[in-house]
């Protein structure tokens, strides 16, 4: 379970099951030779996202990922902590991308992609 203080309360950001389900269903792909069947990878498409920094994602994520929290903590909250100047966001995006790695539900397709981005790069 991943906290965060914003505005001086503390929030809880799950990437269980019930985030896998949520942000899976955000991205659709046909599966190629089947007959209009759908693959669902928001997941996939999240952590590469994230990986390129892509804070529109972050916003997204941080939301599923406290949708079933108490609190709850609005979109337009994360919005504004994202904005404030106080906010490390390199450190933000490192973290939701740790907790992404240690998750059960997530940490086989996170640290997958992490490796390919850093197989990619140490090609450039």
């Amino acid at each position: 379970m991943m906290e965060l203080t914003i505005q001086g309360a503390v929030y809880q950001f799950s990437f269980g099951i019930g985030f896998l389900h949520e942000i899976n269903k955000t991205v659709t792909a046909n599966i190629d030779g089947t007959n209009g069947t759908k693959r669902n990878m928001g997941l996939s498409y999240a952590v590469a996202s994230l990986l390129d920094g892509d804070v529109e994602k972050l916003v997204e994520v941080l939301d599923l990922a406290n949708k079933n929290q108490n609190p709850r903590l609005m979109r337009s909250a994360i919005e504004s902590y994202i904005e404030d100047e106080n906010t490390d966001i390199d450190d933000l995006f490192k973290q939701v991308l740790d907790f992404l790695a240690q998750s059960n539900a997530t940490k086989k397709m996170t640290k997958r992609l992490i490796e390919e981005v850093e197989k990619r790069q140490d090609q450039i």
